[in-house]
């Protein structure tokens, strides 16, 4: 008997927190493309210094958004305005709940009148098609990433990402002509392989580049042009390994946990989710261990997206965001962490000597679908590390982090706290393992130099 998300928490034994703490799902797999096309030292290398290709056909959902009530309803669920948003266009996409705490956050492309893709995670889809159920002005078609449905390879669409310094000399020669000047987030039709494709102006790692989509039959002829087209620049493929790592140079957290899982007014959402779906099955790891699963909440100011809230029109969770918006807010800043200490952690691996630290994996080091580890200093709790890995583009073991205003400033010396309490959880991916503290220092998002002085003004480069 299927059951629903709301049954499952009145169901269980344990509190939320230990719930999801302890779910039985393995690692977060990026399917469709090999671990490593030749290595991830590589490959990171080459969003800095030439130029990848990102297969990402296969590991994001999307969901298109179709009819006359498209635009109406779509800005009733955002926080964001959209003023001047037209067809080629996209937009960082962030609903949130009644209460004011985000429910992850999406690409949305507005593709032709009264059509819309929204492309990312899937608690963010999952939020649209609630609201969207019941509608006739709207309709609404869901794809599935690759790893979660049957048909590994009938998807919608192909979507392509190059990136990095050669990219727009990689699109030219795949062109036959100059690549398009285009502003960031805005889109145009080019043709490539004599097939039509949509290309967005986008920066992932870093670095500028393109994201390229279009009919999922016309992949293999795309990508074959554009690696052929590479040859000469310096182009390499990127595989799953690596491309979870890219957001640590850039300073995006990708992996927010969706706030629905307490308030009355998020009850109905709670028993539409079944109990395959995302939120039923997600998994929680670090060393922060909140006494309610609402200290794992974000709101768009932790997050970096306090920009994007505009309060010129009526939205699920607006009276809310009004209440907090004077803040105090966290901030997002980048966590560097000490060489010295990161060495002794890893040196901690060898021998016998009882419990070592929780293992460190290259290049991402996060070992859960949603990763928060403590920050402090002085053992005082400061804030919160959300993605962990290392970039050899800068020989460093980095953090995503949400630190209160006081501790944000770059050079302030903080603290990780490495691994879970009590021996770990019993998630398939924690060994048995001690906690350790690593120092670190705060310094910029994003942390590549690039992005921060290149990017147009948005959420990477201005914080509320």
């Amino acid at each position: 008997m299927t059951t629903n998300l709301e049954s499952i928490l009145a169901d269980n034994q344990v509190d939320t927190v230990t719930w999801l703490r302890n779910q039985q799902v393995g690692p977060n797999a990026y399917p469709g493309v090999p671990a490593e096309y030749t290595n991830w030292r590589d490959e990171q290398r080459a969003w800095n210094e030439t130029c990848v290709l990102f297969n990402q056909s296969y590991h994001m959902a999307e969901l298109m958004v179709e009819g006359p009530g498209a635009f109406d309803f779509l800005l009733g669920l955002g926080i964001n305005s959209f003023k001047g948003f037209i067809p080629d266009r996209a937009k960082q996409y962030v609903p949130v709940t009644p209460y004011g705490h985000v429910i992850g956050d999406v690409i949305l492309f507005y593709l032709a009148p009264e059509k819309f893709n929204l492309v990312g995670r899937a608690p963010t889809l999952n939020w649209v098609l609630f609201h969207g159920e019941g509608r006739k002005d709207v309709t609404l078609t869901y794809d599935e990433r690759t790893a979660a449905r049957p048909d590994k390879e009938n998807r919608r669409h192909f979507r392509f990402q190059l990136q990095g310094p050669n990219a727009a000399a990689v699109l030219t020669d795949a062109l036959g002509a100059p690549a398009p000047d285009l502003k960031f987030f805005h889109m145009t039709w080019i043709e490539i392989a004599g097939k039509k494709v949509h290309a967005l102006r986008h920066g992932m790692a870093g670095q500028p580049g393109y994201e390229l989509m279009g009919p999922f039959e016309d992949h293999d002829a795309i990508h074959a042009a554009l690696v052929a087209a590479g040859a000469k620049h310096g182009l390499k493929l990127v595989g799953g390994r690596t491309y979870s790592s890219n957001t640590l140079e850039s300073g995006w957290i990708p992996s927010p946990l969706p706030g629905i899982y307490t308030g009355e007014l998020n009850r109905p959402y709670r028993e539409w989710l079944s109990d395959d779906q995302y939120e039923s099955r997600c998994s929680v790891g670090g060393s922060y261990v909140p006494d309610s699963v609402e200290g794992y909440y974000t709101t768009p100011w932790d997050l970096g997206y306090g920009a994007f809230v505009k309060f010129d029109h009526d939205f699920i969770g607006r009276e809310a965001l009004e209440k907090i918006a004077a803040g105090p807010h966290r901030k997002k800043v980048t966590l560097a962490l000490d060489d010295e200490a990161v060495t002794e952690a890893i040196f901690a691996q060898f021998g016998n000597d009882g419990l070592r630290p929780k293992y460190m994996e290259f290049p991402s080091a996060v070992y859960s679908m949603h990763q928060f580890d403590r920050v402090e200093q002085n053992g005082k709790l400061v804030g919160l590390s959300t993605w962990i890995g290392y970039t050899t583009n800068y020989g460093k073991m980095i953090t995503l982090a949400m630190v209160d205003p006081d501790y944000a400033e770059p050079g302030t010396e903080i603290d990780l706290v490495w691994g879970e309490p009590d021996g770990g959880t019993s998630k398939p991916t924690v060994e048995k393992h001690r906690q350790i503290t690593i120092r670190g220092v705060v310094a910029p998002v994003p942390y590549s130099e690039v992005a921060r002085t290149s990017y147009a003004p948005s959420w990477r480069t201005k914080q509320a």
